[in-house]
């Protein structure tokens, strides 16, 4: 028998389980459905030596003190852990290990599959999976040497993983450079391909830089899909990793890291090349190359524009009522796919979805894509 419910959220990491306290101080019946066996798994898999560049108070959901001192960084399995300690302090009904398989119209509702069998039939679905489901690896790489070790930074776990000799990192943005930085400190020659990003000029990790950060911060909330400026940053920014956030320019040099361009090919052993022309020796490639969302378990008709992206105003579905997104990347603002922006998203979908005026999505003029 199907399961009849209000609300389902796909997606038990930090902004389903943010929206699902919303829900619950509403009282509306809801549930989260998660794949994962554990709630915070998605920051435990990230590698060991993750650091998040959010300042506590902006990393916190509503209602708990992320518990570590006023200008400390969690790492990834703190946050984990944190993730784990809300759901259970709010009795928040997460079925973990528990895969969307389908979801598609069921008349005025929406239907639900699950891997195991069961479904489930809900007024209304908020889509909070995450914003890196799929990982993203060149076609270069099909071309490489077989005896060369490639691996992606979403399974990178840390220098354990490398083989022994050089390293060639691909993507020079926050991931890339921690890769780098790590397996530079780990012993190994290290090479690092990509496009500068840009950085952020204040240290983060002194009271002063944490302080300057947050206002950096609410510069980059107020940029938001409303604006002309902001439309023009969304297209420039998604699928683009952000400025080097806690590494710099200078990390780089003093651990002797060397610096290319993008990888744009192989040679004739398999060895990958630089757009510059350089040949790089190694025995492992590191993608830091970025990651997508996974919608192919959606099947509603209209639902995604030419791109393949949800056609969607501040996380509502244009012309599916009742269907929201949740850390999309600039779903509004530039925070978006943050955990300092996702809660502003989540109030306004709460507002929108729960009154009488949710029988049809707020849109607003045409955005230009």
């Amino acid at each position: 028998m199907d399961t009849r419910i209000d609300t389902v959220i796909v997606g038990g990491g930090a902004a389903g389980l943010g929206m699902g306290k919303r829900l619950r101080d509403r009282g509306i019946d809801f549930v989260i459905l998660d794949d994962r066996p554990r709630i915070g798994d998605t920051w435990r898999e990230r590698y060991r030596s993750l650091k998040l560049f959010t300042p506590r108070s902006l990393a916190e959901l509503p209602g708990l003190r992320l518990d570590i001192g006023y200008f400390d960084f969690p790492t990834g399995a703190q946050y984990g852990d944190y993730l784990e300690r809300y759901a259970r302090l709010f009795d928040l009904p997460v079925r973990l290990g528990t895969r969307v398989t389908s979801l598609a119209r069921s008349g005025a509702r929406f239907r639900l599959d699950t891997a195991s069998g069961e479904a489930f039939v809900a007024d209304h679905v908020v889509v909070a999976a995450g914003e890196h489901r799929m990982p993203v690896t060149p076609d270069i790489a099909a071309g490489v040497d077989p005896g060369i070790r490639q691996l992606h930074s979403v399974a990178y776990a840390g220098p354990d993983d490398l083989a022994e000799g050089p390293v060639l990192v691909v993507g020079a943005g926050n991931s890339g450079t921690d890769v780098a930085l790590e397996a530079a400190r780990a012993g190994h020659t290290v090479t690092l391909a990509g496009r500068h990003p840009g950085q952020v000029p204040a240290d983060i990790d002194t009271p002063v830089g944490n302080l300057v950060s947050r206002v950096f911060i609410r510069k980059l909330r107020r940029t938001t899909v409303d604006t002309a400026k902001g439309r023009a940053v969304r297209e420039q920014v998604r699928g683009h990793g952000v400025n080097l956030v806690r590494n710099k320019l200078k990390d780089l040099d003093a651990a002797g890291i060397a610096r290319l361009p993008r990888i744009s090919g192989t040679d004739a052993a398999g060895r990958p090349v630089a757009a510059d022309g350089t040949v790089v020796d190694c025995r492992t490639i590191v993608w830091c190359t970025g990651s997508v969302p996974d919608f192919s378990w959606i099947s509603i008709d209209g639902l995604f524009d030419e791109s393949g992206w949800p056609d969607e105003y501040r996380g509502l579905a244009r012309s599916v009522p009742g269907l929201a997104f949740l850390g999309l990347a600039f779903q509004y603002s530039i925070a978006s796919s943050t955990l300092m922006g996702m809660g502003a998203d989540a109030d306004y979908l709460v507002q929108r979805l729960y009154t009488a005026a949710s029988s049809q999505p707020a849109l607003t003029p045409a955005v230009a894509s």
